[in-house]
């Protein structure tokens, strides 16, 4: 019914109409303080997936306080480098910051549980652990420390192994072999004879092309096709073991986060998990695509072979075992973690894994 009718019908006339129209607007809306964050995204803005889910959460943002609290996010380097954004929501150079926690694993290993560890969860179970396994809780315990609170805010999914410059079979193929790869990933590999490279996303076509380095990861297909990779690297591996479920992360300065009306604080926190979920559905959307545009490119897919994956495997326990005698926070997130992993896969092997084998099964078989 339009709302100057329904007041006409209803008697409301001169102080009350002038009423009922200022009661029209929500509460909320009449209450809440302008204020302007800036984010800074540990990715370029030509990434619509992984960059693009800091605009998704923006937005929300804005619409569920009729654009009085405003996020303007930024790509990489724009304020602050991709590498940099922890330091930065620390110090108060910006408010909050869209990143992937383990890039920071050189401060301290506990990052790297904020994004993911090799041989870990995958997404569904990351999601669990956080939200529901008391994984957040913990997360933020750390991050307090170092001045910051964080949600999810996104998720890859399982990703893809890496783009090589030659075959590798065996883990002697991979001695000496310069590969970019970040957080934790590069401390395992580097256990089987790889030399790690940190390098952000924006600057790894270069140096691929230049040859500074003989192979890299980054995400999966969609992504990588736009960043070009297999031009300067035919055979791309699967999978990434070291990135099973990857989760992005709203680092958020404390002191700013506390000085917010509790109406603000929820909705970061609601803004964070539509992120969560729609970069998820983004990646699953556009990476079936975008890798058969690989292949018919020239893309030659290999799968890491059993050998590499077990030495991977069993390099990943010893360091775990070692970080956890000396560090006592990284050993309560690790326990935490692994503990639901063990949980996990014993209920997806049951339903999950087998609906699925099937279903592929019938793929194989022409069916679907």
């Amino acid at each position: 019914m339009d709302r100057r009718s329904f007041i006409k019908k209803a008697g409301v006339t001169g102080a009350g109409a002038a009423a009922a129209t200022t009661l029209a607007a929500p509460a909320i809306a009449q209450t809440l303080p302008k204020i302007t964050w800036r984010c800074s995204s540990g990715f370029p803005k030509a990434l619509d997936t992984i960059y693009g889910a800091a605009e998704v959460f923006a937005k929300a943002v804005g619409e569920a306080t009729d654009g009085n609290f405003e996020i303007q996010v930024f790509g990489s380097g724009e304020i602050v480098g991709a590498l940099e954004g922890a330091d930065a929501v620390r110090d108060g150079t910006i408010e909050m910051a869209h990143t992937a926690s383990y890039y920071f694993f050189g401060k301290d290993p506990s990052w790297a549980f904020g994004t993911g560890v090799p041989f870990g969860l995958n997404q569904r179970m990351t999601n669990g652990w956080l939200y529901e396994g008391g994984g957040l809780d913990l997360l933020n315990e750390f991050y307090a420390t170092n001045g910051m609170v964080a949600f999810p805010a996104g998720n890859t999914g399982a990703q893809m192994g890496g783009w090589f410059r030659k075959e590798i079979n065996t883990v002697a193929d991979m001695q000496g072999l310069k590969m970019r790869i970040g957080g934790f990933g590069g401390r395992i590999i580097q256990e089987v004879g790889v030399v790690p490279q940190n390098i952000p996303g924006g600057d790894i076509y270069a140096a691929l092309e230049r040859g500074t380095i003989d192979a890299a990861e980054f995400v999966g297909p969609y992504d990588d096709s736009k960043l070009g990779f297999n031009k300067v690297a035919p055979f791309c591996y699967y999978p990434g073991w070291w990135e099973g479920g990857v989760a992005l992360m709203n680092l958020i300065n404390i002191e700013k986060f506390n000085e917010l009306p509790g109406a603000y604080q929820g909705v970061l926190k609601t803004a964070s998990a539509l992120a969560n979920s729609v970069m998820m559905a983004r990646y699953d959307t556009l990476n079936p695509p975008a890798l058969k545009k690989l292949v018919a490119e020239g893309t030659k897919l290999r799968p890491y072979s059993l050998e590499i994956l077990e030495a991977c495997f069993n390099a990943a326990n010893k360091v775990y075992a070692d970080i956890s005698a000396e560090n006592a926070q990284f050993k309560k997130l690790h326990d935490s973690y692994m503990g639901y992993r063990g949980d996990g896969y014993l209920w997806l092997q049951l339903a999950e894994y087998n609906m699925d084998t099937f279903m592929m099964i019938q793929q194989r078989g022409g069916k679907l």
